[in-house]
């Protein structure tokens, strides 16, 4: 009978598969490629590594503290599964240091249900040889990327192409040319979904040398993709080397996507080139659609804090969303002079229109709040509940009121009390936008009262994750904006 019963249990097994639980191989400088790859045995080189016929639940370790130089590519892809994922890693104390040189140092391609955690990645540099991505992630679908650090290439850090159910988190990129973190795919697709940027930091990506007609240097840029949370990551330094005049690059921002959430981030002293435009720190810009940028804190950066955009060409951008958001002397050096920007190179209302801008804190003692472009017809842009302060006038550009609306906002220039270009007093002002709105009763009116920050004008965080206990923006109790109606909303200490 047990004989029997055996039998039966293999034929079952035989049937739905038995459970592969994997077995690890080693990569050490010490070993040798005609070893066994465990790790009393180690393999020794990159290119034993790429033999490799990795399986679900396999796991490749290399040896921390050692640097092994060539290209991970597992070209004809590496499938795990969900409970059994394929790992690469490093043991030992620290990480392992893989130097691709002039190419790439990981390459993922048609993967799934990998991970890549504990590696240091280095390329040749963005100006010395590198002219490549440091990890691309290419046609894949659940890969998760942890604990790295990544420098040295001249396009992107990171890049995430056509692929889903991505996870990035705790990567540092700094370093790199074209971004720090990219996400794409073919142009207007929204091919790549479902991603996920968690607590990156990307710093010093300066531009790519090679790219003479378009922005690079980027913090983190997300476009043709769709569902993308972008969460407590860091911006900061990058975009100072483009190596052109004209569109520039931005700390964190996303276009031609759908559904993305740009949240309790950081974004600051980011630049571009020399007469360049942009700089900025956070961007909804062209063909954006169904997207929030909230409870982030942009400062210091050339460009303005937050940039609302559409470029010619791009599919129609509507229905996104900016609040709970601070800019600090943003857009003092690009053609913004703002903290925050709308522009319109589409000429079309129809291609930039409804958008919600509320609750948030806008402070500039160098330059204006706002700035409309002479580019930037709009329709539905409404401003509600924003506390807006700015060194002379508070707008710079054409005032849009009847395209804006503008409800319940607090305007205060530091040197006039206020100003706003060719409008005498704040009263004229607030009857123009009473009237905008057409129907007065229903309106919660514009105010013009000093809003005696705590702290404001003086931020020195350097990382997101500082945002938790940052209190430079509430209200000073002896305040009398305390009492407005902005402070009874619940909108005068907004918390990151």
């Amino acid at each position: 009978m047990c004989f029997i019963a055996n039998i039966a249990l293999l034929a079952i097994s035989a049937a739905f598969g038995q459970a592969h639980h994997g077995r690890a191989w080693y990569v050490d400088n010490k070993g040798s490629d005609a070893a066994t790859g465990t790790k009393g045995k180690p393999f020794k080189t990159m290119a034993r590594a790429n033999s490799i016929n990795l399986n679900a639940g396999d796991t490749l370790y290399f040896r921390s503290g050692q640097i092994f130089k060539g290209t991970l590519e597992l070209k004809t892809g590496v499938n795990g599964t969900k409970n059994q994922p394929v790992v690469i890693t490093s043991f030992g104390e620290g990480r392992a240091i893989i130097d691709s040189k002039d190419s790439s140092a990981i390459r993922l391609y048609k993967s799934n249900f990998v991970k890549l955690e504990q590696l240091s990645l280095k390329g040749s540099g963005r100006k010395t040889g590198n002219v490549k991505d440091g990890l691309a992630v290419i046609n894949c679908k659940n890969i998760e990327v942890s604990v790295l650090d990544i420098s040295g290439f001249q396009k992107s850090g990171l890049l995430i192409y056509s692929s889903q159910n991505v996870v990035a988190k705790n990567v540092f990129v700094h370093d790199n040319g074209s971004a720090g973190i990219t996400v794409e795919a073919p142009y207007q697709t929204r091919e790549s979904h479902n991603i996920k940027i968690l607590n990156c930091r990307a710093e010093n990506n300066p531009g790519d040398p090679t790219n003479l007609t378009n922005h690079s240097g980027n913090g983190i840029v997300v476009g043709d993709c769709r569902k993308v949370l972008i969460d407590h990551c860091t911006a900061t330094n990058n975009g100072w080397d483009m190596p052109r005049i004209g569109n520039g690059p931005v700390g964190i921002w996303a276009y031609e996507a759908d559904s993305v959430v740009i949240q309790h981030c950081l974004s600051y002293k980011n630049k571009t080139s020399k007469g360049g435009a942009d700089g900025g720190g956070f961007d909804l810009d062209g063909g954006v659609t169904n997207s929030i940028v909230q409870y982030n804190m942009s400062y210091g950066n050339q460009g303005s804090g937050y940039c609302i955009f559409q470029y010619w060409g791009a599919s129609p951008w509507h229905d996104n969303i900016f609040r709970y958001n601070i800019s600090e002397n943003d857009g003092t050096v690009s053609d913004s002079q703002a903290g925050l920007y709308v522009w319109n190179s589409s000429d079309d209302e129809k291609q930039f229109h409804d958008c919600e801008v509320y609750g948030n804190i806008i402070y500039n003692s160098k330059v204006a709040a706002l700035c409309f472009s002479e580019k930037s017809e709009s329709k539905g842009i409404r401003f509600k509940y924003n506390v807006f302060v700015g060194k002379d006038s508070l707008i710079k550009g054409k005032d849009k009121i009847g395209d804006a609306k503008y409800q319940g906002n607090n305007w205060w220039s530091i040197e006039k009390g206020f100003h706003m270009n060719d409008i005498n007093g704040f009263e004229e002002w607030r009857q123009k936008c009473v009237g905008a709105w057409g129907n007065a009763d229903a309106v919660i009116p514009e105010m013009n009262v000093n809003p005696a920050f705590k702290n404001a004008g003086r931020t020195i965080i350097t990382s997101a994750s500082q945002l938790k206990n940052f209190d430079d923006y509430k209200l000073s109790g002896n305040s009398a904006f305390v009492e407005s109606i902005v402070y009874k909303l619940g909108i005068g200490n907004i918390k990151l």
